[in-house]
């Protein structure tokens, strides 16, 4: 939700999609990887990309061909097929391809990719596949093996790598010299051969890098006498009392459906109760690793706070991602937690009046930490053209073109090496922002991948009905931490 790979879904573009993490956070939940992704909505539709003139003025100008010597042509084998360049590995070829993809519902970046691949690639067209973000979460293992496309978003690898479904992209991460990147970049998506992750083989490549946060209505705050963001959690308890008490909706969450939007602002203060380092652990399946833990316990109980005092609106539990976003950008609510995706969609929407801040820490000063991970990918082990899967992926990380839209579009920063071009963004926007928080959370090390990518089920059968019933007064803070742990550990041996 990601946050290794974590989902998402935006303003005008609400009739599309719906609920994401990530993740990305997921939080923190990569096509393929975990993020924090937010979730898309439920409808799936399908698809033929083409280039657009919106995707295009967004992108600025095109940006060069990443390899100038002749394609290599598409292979399913496991290594880069012997057709690739001696610039830079294996291409799309030059023959015509229709690449088959499945994508989350919401995320316009994607589209915007792919558009501009075609733009600049025009013998590549795009059949894609969308849904939201937990019904690609249940349909993976079957959809990798009955009918794989050769690029899919997926928030939790782990066991899909266990039953081969996913192809190993070491070589291609050689031949591009992915390998040559800032390690940090890559941990998320690796896989050991016991199945945790963090260290081993690359499995998954990430669009960008999600990062998670508050996201509040400017206006709103000036009514209560808020100019500034919080800078501890009783500071930002302050304020929600103080927003509850004005008959503001203090904050505004989707915990609808399979979707349980709750595990963003739980997970945020997971963090400011406890070290982030045993949450990525549990996320990533190292032995021993628990949710079950004291701080986790005050997190949740903090949370249950929130719920009882009457923070939330009233109807969370029926509410969807896109209804959020249609009540927040409504200027319905003062907060939202959600993730950088829609910093793009919120410049556009609320020109100048939201502000965005990464959860406060309980003393002042405090280091900080968030749901930070790739929009993850993923190549099918059974991909009709595994090459130019790999070949897009690359590009998105080094055309000039794509980096611009990983900002102005994902409001996300691009993947790559640590000398690639950075885009600027506009001072004042909320993507300036998201940009600038990311840098904080990487100075504290306070990255965290998503809650909800700890396992291919934790988030739809664990997370989101425990969560619905906290909301619903059905469960206490200690039997919510206990159920989920003991479904991870049934998820884990089965």
């Amino acid at each position: 939700m990601s946050i290794s790979n974590l989902s998402r879904t935006k303003g005008q573009r609400m009739s599309k999609r719906s609920v994401r993490s990530l993740m990305v956070l997921v939080l923190g939940s990569s096509l393929a990887v975990t993020a924090c992704s937010a979730p898309g909505d439920a409808a799936s539709a399908t698809s033929s990309s083409s280039p657009s003139s919106a995707s295009s003025a967004a992108a600025g100008t095109s940006g060069a061909s990443i390899v100038s010597s002749a394609p290599g042509t598409s292979s399913a084998g496991g290594a880069p097929s012997s057709g690739a360049t001696a610039g830079g590995g294996p291409t799309c070829g030059t023959a015509p391809v229709t690449m088959s993809a499945y994508f989350e519902t919401g995320f316009p970046l994607t589209k915007a990719l792919t558009d501009e691949f075609t733009k600049q690639y025009p013998n590549v067209k795009w059949n894609i596949r969308q849904d939201q973000f937990a019904v690609i979460t249940q349909n993976a293992p079957r959809v990798l093996s009955d009918d794989p496309p050769d690029l899919m978003r997926l928030p939790q690898v782990s066991q899909l790598v266990k039953d081969g479904l996913l192809k190993n992209l070491d070589s291609y991460a050689t031949a591009y010299g992915w390998d040559k990147w800032p390690a940090s970049q890559l941990s998320q998506l690796r896989v050991a051969a016991d199945g945790s992750r963090g260290s081993g083989s690359l499995f998954s490549m990430g669009l960008n890098f999600s990062l998670t946060g508050v996201f509040y209505n400017k206006k709103l705050a000036a009514q209560i006498g808020m100019t500034s963001a919080p800078t501890t959690l009783a500071e930002l308890d302050t304020v929600l009392q103080k927003a509850k008490a004005a008959g503001l909706t203090p904050i505004d969450q989707f915990n609808g459906g399979a979707t349980g939007g709750l595990a963003f602002p739980l997970q945020n203060l997971m963090a400011v109760y406890g070290s982030t380092t045993p949450i990525n652990d549990w996320i990533f399946q190292k032995s021993g690793a628990s949710i079950d833990t004291p701080s986790n316990l005050q997190a949740v109980q903090h949370l249950q706070q929130w719920i009882t005092s009457g923070y939330f609106a009233s109807d969370i539990n029926s509410q969807d991602y896109s209804a959020m976003m249609s009540r927040f950008t409504g200027g319905k609510a003062l907060f939202m937690f959600n993730g950088d995706w829609e910093s793009g969609n919120l410049d556009k929407q609320m020109a100048g009046n939201v502000g965005f801040f990464v959860m406060p820490p309980l003393k002042a000063g405090g280091k900080q930490a968030a749901m930070s991970a790739p929009l993850t990918m993923g190549i099918s082990a059974k991909a009709a053209h595994p090459d130019c899967a790999a070949f897009f992926l690359n590009w998105v990380a080094t055309n000039k073109t794509a980096r611009e839209i990983d900002v102005t579009i994902g409001g996300s920063h691009p993947m790559g090496p640590d000398n690639a071009y950075m885009p600027p963004s506009k001072a004042g926007t909320v993507t300036a922002q998201t940009l600038a928080a990311g840098s904080k959370i990487g100075a504290d090390n306070g990255a965290m991948d998503f809650i909800a990518n700890a396992t291919g089920s934790i988030y739809a059968k664990s997370w989101t009905p425990e969560l619905q019933k906290l909301v619903g007064g059905q469960v206490q803070p200690d039997a919510l931490l206990k159920s989920v742990q003991s479904d991870y550990q049934s998820q884990l041996q089965g």
